[in-house]
């Protein structure tokens, strides 16, 4: 392919993935806080959870929540999705531009696995998202997890841990951290595609029947967009770890990214705290994070 070309595309896809990076996870932190602000009416109204009140631009919003449906569905109703699917895709364009065409596949795949070619490092590189993602989803579906939320969320780190240590010993460095960033992505994305938003169409269905939703997939949607929000920070900084070779250029750049990963959640915790009014008696996760980046930072050299 003509450099010139192959450069512009990367520019476009690249930016395109950026923009719809940002637009879904403006839309993730924002309703992420919206959550957590609403309180009582003060009268009462049918149906009605909460509210909270919004300035901004020169205008005043009131944001009201109602308790499972409405009492009957508006004419135009807004989905938020296909900033999700679009970050998504854009973000598969990218690895086939970087990795998949041509001879792009010399820097995906270390040298004992180059005989396979482009289509060979293709393959590994898409077989790996879609298993990390049957495994995370089964588990999170099983009633294991349901009980055991803490530890499941354990048992998805050390799985995540594991498949980077081994994506590090048959791709280039950076290819393996991109990966791990692109298994990270696609999980969020199903989250969104094939949990979320088929649970919110299945309450939007039942509320226009004039049936009673069930509970279940409100609250299985709200638990997997709170994974999203909690995978978020740690997706960024691998979106922008080329800066950083100090990272994924070192012999143990698994482990630091485990421990980047585990900085951002962190960081991320806080603010979900702070979105709660929790956050003064939970300040001590700030200096952990900075501490937390001043160990890695000595581990590196």
């Amino acid at each position: 392919m003509d450099p010139l070309l192959l450069e512009w595309l990367d520019l476009i896809v690249r930016w395109t993935h950026v923009i719809t990076g940002i637009a879904w996870i403006g839309a993730s932190f924002y309703f992420n806080w919206l959550e957590s602000k609403f309180r009582p009416l003060e009268t009462p109204k049918e149906r009605v959870e909460g509210e909270v009140w919004l300035v901004h631009g020169g205008g005043f919003y009131r944001v009201e929540k109602f308790a499972v449906a409405p009492p009957a569905l508006p004419k135009e109703l807004h989905w938020f999705k296909w900033e999700a699917a679009f970050t998504w895709i854009s973000g598969v364009l990218l690895l086939a531009l970087l990795y998949y065409l041509g001879s792009a596949g010399d820097f995906l795949t270390i040298a004992a696995l180059r005989p396979y070619g482009a289509a060979g490092a293709a393959a590994v590189s898409l077989s790996t998202i879609a298993i990390c993602w049957i495994v995370y989803d089964r588990l999170w579906k099983s009633a294991w997890a349901e009980g055991n939320s803490f530890a499941a969320t354990v048992a998805t780190f050390v799985f995540l841990v594991a498949v980077a240590w081994a994506l590090s010993q048959i791709m280039t460095a950076h290819a393996a951290y991109i990966h791990v960033g692109a298994i990270v992505g696609t999980i969020m994305t199903a989250n969104v595609w094939m949990i979320i938003i088929p649970n919110q169409r299945e309450l939007v269905e039942a509320t226009a029947a004039g049936t009673a939703p069930q509970g279940k997939y409100a609250k299985q949607a709200k638990f997997r967009s709170l994974h999203n929000n909690y995978f978020t920070l740690p997706v960024v900084f691998i979106m922008l770890s080329k800066n950083w070779a100090s990272t994924w250029g070192h012999e143990w750049n698994w482990a630091i990214l485990a421990g980047v990963a585990c900085v951002g959640a962190g960081v991320r915790h806080w603010f979900n705290l702070r979105n709660k009014d929790r956050a003064r008696e939970n300040f001590w996760i700030l200096p952990a994070a900075a501490l937390g980046m001043v160990a890695i930072f000595y581990g590196v050299r």
